[in-house]
């Protein structure tokens, strides 16, 4: 009994590509059949006249994968440092498997193109120097980036309180200047709000209120309640009179965080002032 005799393709022909000269076409029986990086041409030793068996083709295409995977993630480095899990989801958007992906990374990783503890280092110093966001803020991007909880954790701890803190005054100080027309109170408020979407954690955001010092002299301390009571009279005004409205007013503003002598004095402007304009 004859054996069956198989036919296995041979390469035929090899041309380089015209747009990237570090790829070939590779043509099995006279026919197109795939293409290849330089260095996976050179490591299988493919030339013309050499048989290749369809195993043969898949592991070529399979390596050739993970070579295009690897330069496309190193472009991809070339612009900024990245974390795994970004590079991972980039692949992914390029149409790479995941057995692909995970060989590229272990490349990257062999090669000191990719660590997550450096990513994270350098992500934090870089906000550090650029923004005024704290730890809870600065923990969530990473997470968002893939980071694991333990780098996140030692990075962060890496930060003392005392920078910590330091940052977050300066957080308040910049709430203090831009609302110079309201109340001590109101700023406290509006600096606890502002700390607290910045990512200050409850002791920082409780250390600077506990120091909270606004010295202001006696024409910012008149615009700051006379600023409130035109605003509340303005509201109040259309829908009060007489007892009642003085005594609304003065609700509002002592909420407001202001003296009652300093809201009889406001009351009793806007009421000269109401009064001229008759």
């Amino acid at each position: 009994m004859e054996k069956e005799v198989l036919n296995v393709p041979i390469i035929t022909k090899i041309t380089q590509q015209q747009k990237n000269k570090e790829r070939y076409n590779i043509f099995l029986d006279g026919k197109y059949a795939f293409s290849v990086d330089e260095e996976v041409l050179a490591r299988y030793q493919l030339g013309k006249n050499k048989e290749l068996t369809d195993f043969d083709i898949g592991e070529i295409e399979y390596d050739d994968e993970i070579r295009k995977g690897f330069n496309k993630a190193l472009v991809y480095l070339s612009y900024r440092m990245r974390s795994e899990h970004e590079i991972q989801v980039y692949l992914k958007e390029q149409e790479m498997g995941d057995a692909s992906i995970e060989e590229v990374l272990h490349k990257l990783r062999k090669y000191g193109y990719v660590n997550d503890s450096e990513f994270a280092k350098a992500f934090v110093n870089t906000q550090l120097r650029t923004s005024d966001k704290g730890p809870r803020h600065l923990s969530n991007a990473l997470r968002e980036k893939g980071i694991s909880p333990s780098i996140i954790e030692e990075t962060l701890e890496a930060v003392s309180e005392e920078e910590w803190l330091e940052r977050a005054q300066q957080v308040m100080e910049k709430v203090i200047k831009k609302n110079t027309k309201q109340s001590k109170l109101q700023i406290k408020k509006k600096g606890q709000d502002t700390l607290s979407r910045k990512g200050y954690e409850g002791p920082v955001v409780n250390a600077v209120l506990s120091e909270l010092h606004i010295e202001r002299d006696v024409d910012e301390k008149w615009a700051a309640i006379y600023s409130q009571a035109k605003k509340a009279h303005s509201k109040l005004s259309r829908k009060y009179e007489d007892y009642e409205y003085i005594q609304r007013m003065k609700q509002t503003l002592f909420r407001k965080g202001f003296a009652m002598e300093e809201i009889d004095q406001a009351i009793e402007h806007i009421k000269t002032e109401e009064s001229r304009q008759e």
